[in-house]
């Protein structure tokens, strides 16, 4: 039976991967969403009691082949503040820095009076139906995730919500928000432009700003993707909860034919 968690905990700042966290281009390289939801895991686990920021945004750099090998992920303060706070986190693999992720926390406060998602919502999960993005594509991490695609949308237009039982870390409390970013990175595969037997197009980076906390346990993925003529490409997300729109997320892929 497969495990029921993305990772286990080896150390104080070592992980484990398991197969759910499998990568869709290659079995011997990680998904990088499950990484990205290990970011944000550990980052939330390091703010200190009491702290008030909340976190606003995360940017991630792929600095080269992720193997699917034990994870060390390590935790600064690189510009400190009572209001406003930049957090850097590093994912060392196989003794080599992998992943650099830099963290925005802001201060939290009460401004609902004024609150705007600025954007459409979606049929909910249960009003949709399912998809199986593990005809398109391999790996364990596929083929954890649950995910419900709308239909009807016009050309161009797409939208899907994508959910999984599975914790981040087997031996620590589920963080919500960790969660949620660890589905994020799906919107550039599942708005693919042509077919990956024929075309690769990796992700070297991942940007999130986010306005309000995601609720819930379905992550949805409003996002189209644009093509350029010079190799490289864009997939751009507005980013849901079941309560509507909370953020956006940007990916730059490097194009390539198989």
């Amino acid at each position: 039976m497969p495990a029921a968690h993305y990772f286990a905990r080896t150390g104080a700042d070592t992980f484990a991967p398991t197969i759910h966290c499998e990568g869709a281009w290659s079995p011997e390289d990680y998904h990088f969403a499950a990484l990205a939801g290990l970011v944000v895991h550990v980052a939330e686990r390091s703010r200190p009691e009491g702290d008030t920021k909340k976190l606003a945004r995360v940017s991630y750099d792929i600095l080269g082949r992720l193997p699917l090998k034990e994870a060390t992920v390590l935790v600064e303060t690189i510009r400190p503040g009572r209001r406003i706070e930049l957090v850097q986190v590093t994912v060392q693999l196989e003794g080599r820095s992998a992943i650099i992720a830099r963290i925005w926390y802001l201060e939290a406060w009460d401004t609902s009076d004024v609150a705007d998602p600025c954007g459409q919502t979606f049929p909910l999960p249960e009003d949709c139906a399912d998809q199986r993005f593990s005809e398109v594509w391999g790996g364990g991490y596929i083929r954890q995730l649950t995910g419900r695609k709308v239909t009807g949308l016009p050309t161009g237009k797409f939208f899907a919500w994508f959910t999984s039982p599975a914790k981040l870390v087997d031996a620590d409390e589920r963080i919500a928000l960790a969660e949620h970013f660890s589905r994020i990175d799906t919107a550039n595969g599942v708005t693919a432009r042509r077919s990956p037997e024929e075309w690769a197009f990796p992700n070297v980076d991942l940007t999130v700003h986010i306005y309000r906390h995601p609720e819930g346990q379905w992550t949805g993925l409003e996002a189209t993707n644009a093509w350029g003529p010079e190799g490289t490409g864009v997939t751009s997300s507005i980013v849901h909860d079941i309560h509507g729109p909370l953020g956006r997320a940007e990916q730059m892929q490097a194009l390539g034919k198989v």
